[in-house]
């Protein structure tokens, strides 16, 4: 059984999706439709745009879900039997199995996108990295020790790679007691702000609002989502978790495994990059 999977931030890169846009009249279509529903050239910046424009919260994200749901509707005789996403690219995955339509998938990430934006400007804040670490138990205590920062574990992305995601004070804070605790690197990200952490809070209330009026259908195949880590076919529980996401910990090694529990023989990403394909390795082992 085939398994695709959806990226999420730090996968775009210049000019992405210009051969797509080229080569296919559906493509160019749905990225003509996309700047029309944004109201800006999403198409243009993603084509042309800078390393810079392209970092940006508010067009990283349309980016890379138009780039995956484009690359997922040029798939010949697309028939998944499971789908995941990591982060936003669990949107892309619930537009790839029919869950909701792409217009409203775009609308949502565009929400999404905006209120993490303005979410990151009320408390600076950051994440990192933590590689060569004891066991995940360990990250996970020195976050608690933490009292009066937030700094907690938001990405489980494969063994051996957990980031960490806080106030900036409370990252510092939290490097030193890994360093002194004989953690080999702590490596600060290059985003804006403290995803999947409480300190998204305002985000999550923008975005439950959006998501709540927004329809969604019985998907076509089972959706492995972040905060839970298992199968999800019922659209009621698909939204309470795609809400529950932005303050939530993205649950990717553990969906992975459980996805090969339950049958799964090829993974297949779909979208800008290739890095979930990299971690899926590692998971794999």
């Amino acid at each position: 059984m085939k398994a695709y999977i959806f990226p999420g931030q730090g996968s775009q890169f210049k000019g992405m999706g210009k051969d797509l846009f080229e080569s296919s009249g559906l493509a160019k279509n749905m990225f003509l439709k996309a700047d029309e529903i944004l109201g800006f050239s999403l198409s243009q910046i993603m084509f042309e745009g800078s390393d810079e424009e392209l970092k940006q919260t508010k067009v990283t994200q349309p980016a890379v879900f138009l780039h995956s749901v484009i690359s997922a509707a040029l798939i010949p005789n697309f028939k998944p039997g499971m789908v995941a996403g990591h982060s936003l690219g669990e949107f892309s995955a619930l537009v790839a199995n029919q869950t909701m339509g792409f217009e409203d998938g775009l609308k949502l990430i565009y929400i999404r996108a905006l209120a993490m934006q303005k979410a990151c400007e009320i408390v600076p804040s950051c994440m990192a990295a933590v590689l060569g670490y004891e066991s995940e138990a360990q990250v996970e205590n020195i976050c608690k020790e933490i009292k009066d920062e937030v700094v907690v574990p938001a990405n489980y992305n494969a063994p051996g790679q957990l980031v960490i995601s806080g106030s900036v004070k409370g990252i510092e804070i939290a490097t030193e007691k890994l360093k002194a605790a004989g953690v080999k690197r702590v490596i600060k990200l290059p985003v804006g702000g403290a995803f999947h952490s409480p300190l998204m809070e305002p985000a999550r209330k923008e975005l439950e609002q959006a998501i709540r009026q927004t329809a969604f259908n019985k998907p076509l195949c089972p959706i492995y989502q972040n905060v839970t880590a298992k199968a999800e076919s019922d659209s009621e529980s698909i939204k309470q978790n795609l809400i529950a996401q932005l303050t939530a910990p993205v649950l990717w090694t553990q969906s992975v495994k459980q996805m090969l529990v339950d049958g799964t023989t090829e993974f297949i990403e779909v979208g800008p990059g290739n890095v979930l394909q990299g971690l899926v390795k590692k998971i794999i082992g």
